[in-house]
């Protein structure tokens, strides 16, 4: 049958359907990608915040906006004051801590000497083996890379804690977009399931496996990330090191890597006490650091994150860590929800192809 002029003008509009589409697109991405973090955060929380807005709605008589500026409000209570005020009080620490450097009230030399001083003999001789024979030279190094690290960290946080146009334009975004998400959200999902060329079943899985994957790696690793960080500080404060409030953050920063996060401060702070001779703080906290934050790594990681995303501990460690160098801090969802929509794309794959052979 040999095709009329409309079929033929409606074929080749279809084919010409799509890489119009792909490339409106990608233009659209191209102008969001400087907002990414924001919108990523704001269709976060609006996810997290979903059921509450649900018993609002069904107390206020669904009036559907009342209830999502409820919603926001809880919000900006639980999430954005806490941060706001953690920030600010980041920002004055960091600050006062890269002044003292400037000043020379703490000088990193100083404690470097003091560990070299109380090296033993045979670390002395290996490292004299491998040539760092010249420790003054060490030293200014180290220091040097401190003062450097420590000016770059206290101007970020002091630029935060200034509210900066960034930070600002960024924040209203993420809140402005979860309003709109959790009032119309299921409006939205209707529309994103239909776009996606799946059977009804494989959608559901894709969705099932998406929001599941949010929901425990946010809450999962900000929650042990909060609870390592404050058990560090808190021991930081008892043990009488400087600047608690900014090793905390740190450490719960460092907690979003699996296994290895809060070490990566308490163990050379447990080190330099060994060394200088501070025998029960450097056992204090050796012991907080292992049987304390470490156990909390340990046993609530897997049962927050790994339990309910349904993967394999190593896989949710691999893809923190790689999903981090690529996107950065926002990396620790990044790279778990790559990975779980891997495995869920593959086993719809698979499955399809034995349902379709004979």
């Amino acid at each position: 049958m040999i095709p009329t002029d409309e079929q033929a003008t409606a074929a080749f509009a279809n084919r010409a359907l799509l890489p119009l589409m792909v490339v409106v697109t990608l233009a659209l991405g191209w102008i969001l990608l400087p907002f990414y973090g924001a919108i990523m955060w704001g269709a976060i929380i609006a996810l997290l915040f979903t059921p509450v807005y649900r018993r609002l709605l069904a107390r206020l008589k669904w009036r559907r906006t009342q209830a999502a500026l409820l919603t926001l409000l809880v919000i900006v209570l639980v999430l954005v004051l806490p941060f706001a005020l953690l920030t600010a009080a980041l920002a004055r620490e960091a600050a006062l801590f890269y002044q003292q450097l400037q000043s020379g009230e703490v000088n990193p030399g100083v404690y470097f000497q003091g560990v070299f001083n109380a090296l033993p003999d045979w670390i002395t001789a290996l490292l004299d083996r491998v040539g760092l024979v010249n420790f003054a030279t060490l030293q200014r190094r180290l220091a040097a890379g401190l003062a450097q690290g420590s000016q770059y960290f206290a101007s970020q946080a002091l630029g935060v804690g200034q509210l900066t146009f960034e930070f600002v334009t960024s924040l209203f975004i993420t809140l402005y977009l979860a309003f709109f998400l959790i009032r119309d959200g299921d409006g939205v999902a209707h529309a994103l399931r239909n776009a996606i060329p799946l059977a009804p079943e494989h959608k559901k899985e894709l969705i099932s496996k998406f929001t599941t994957v949010i929901r425990a790696t946010v809450k999962g690793n900000l929650l042990v990330a909060l609870i390592q960080g404050a058990l560090g500080g808190l021991a930081f404060w008892f043990l009488g090191v400087g600047g608690a409030v900014l090793w905390a953050v740190l450490m719960a920063f460092l907690s979003l890597l699996p296994a290895i996060g809060a070490g990566l401060v308490w163990l050379p702070v447990a080190v330099y006490f060994f060394i200088t001779g501070a025998l029960w703080q450097a056992v204090a906290l050796t012991a907080w650091g292992v049987l304390v934050i470490g156990l909390i790594d340990n046993l609530l990681r897997p049962i927050l994150v790994g339990k309910d995303t349904r993967m394999p501990d190593y896989v949710v460690m691999i893809t923190t860590l790689g999903g981090m160098v690529v996107f950065g801090i926002n990396g620790f969802v990044i790279g778990p929800l790559i990975a779980a929509m891997f495995m869920a794309v593959w086993h719809i794959y698979v499955t399809t192809r034995i349902e379709a052979a004979p």
